[in-house]
């Protein structure tokens, strides 16, 4: 009986041991790589754990270059907001709904964190893709004519159809938390829009570079860049009187577990980033910087 009772014990102290060690060999993901999935105009990598629904105000004034008379671009006529909703049904996958003041932007969108970087750097960095559609809800008769629709041709008030108003953005982003104060992303990207004016173009592919400074735990700096690539191969005009000019942004975030909100100063004037890779014409060192906010709320169900 004592040599079966030493036995079990033996066996079952081996497989505690065992079940120890293959618990040491699981690389974790990183803690919070970035506070929230927003980073000033840009996604991070990071998608809340499963079932948690996210609620963003995402808010632009109008820009500084009036100055004390508007209160910076605050009392700004030209002001720009956006109201989103987001849900992760299944682990690092998240769908959301928004809309937004300029063009009545309805759009769809999709993110897939499809690799996270781990703590012993077994994937040193965490790779996602992110998917927009957007819908423009501006009547019919603000478009007119001059418009060149995705077969090419003119376009009269009466010949837009609803595939005219779709607009597409489509993103890879890299990110690395560095240390525990210092994360960066770079990113590509690819813009459609079905229907533009006839000196733009309807394809642009985008460079972005992101990151957040922490200097506190609830605290960090981030910085923003989104840089629209000239492509002669892929563009439609013979010169570059509307490229668009660069998203430049830099501001302050503070965050709790539920909360996050972000103050920053930035040259675009949209929200949705298919907008901004197309339409931003706001010259950072020509007064083309405004205030703006990004304001996100998180419940778990």
């Amino acid at each position: 009986m004592k040599k079966y009772i030493l036995l079990f014990l033996t066996t079952t102290f081996s497989f505690v041991l065992f079940g120890q060690d293959v618990e040491k060999e699981v690389d974790k993901p990183v803690r919070s790589p970035f506070e929230s999935g927003y980073l000033i105009d840009n996604q991070t990598t990071v998608i809340p754990v499963e079932g948690t629904l996210e609620f963003a105000i995402q808010h632009k004034f109008g820009t500084m270059d009036n100055g004390v008379s508007d209160l910076f671009g605050i009392y700004s006529p030209g002001a720009n907001i956006r109201l989103g909703l987001n849900y992760v049904p299944i682990h690092n996958l998240q769908i959301g709904v928004g809309a937004t003041k300029k063009n009545m932007y309805t759009d769809l969108s999709a993110k897939w964190t499809i690799f996270e970087q781990t703590r012993e750097n077994t994937f040193p960095v965490a790779v996602a893709l992110y998917g927009s559609m957007a819908i423009d809800g501006r009547n019919k008769s603000v478009f007119g004519s001059e418009k060149v629709v995705d077969s090419k041709g003119t376009a009269e008030e009466e010949d837009i159809a609803f595939n005219d108003r779709l607009a597409y953005f489509s993103q890879l982003i890299v990110g690395r938390k560095f240390t525990h104060w210092l994360s960066l992303q770079a990113a590509v990207s690819f813009t459609h829009y079905n229907m533009v004016g006839w000196d733009y173009n309807h394809d642009m592919v985008g460079l972005h570079l992101n990151g957040r400074v922490k200097f506190s735990p609830q605290g960090s700096f981030m910085f923003n860049y989104d840089h629209p690539l000239k492509i002669k191969d892929i563009s439609e005009q013979s010169n570059w009187n509307t490229h668009p000019q660069p998203n430049v942004s830099c501001g302050v975030e503070f965050s709790t577990s539920t909360h996050a909100f972000q103050i920053y100063v930035g040259s675009a004037d949209g929200i949705i980033p298919q907008d901004i890779m197309m339409y931003n014409q706001n010259d950072w060192l020509d007064n083309g910087l405004a205030i703006g906010m990004t304001i996100t709320r998180l419940w778990n169900f």
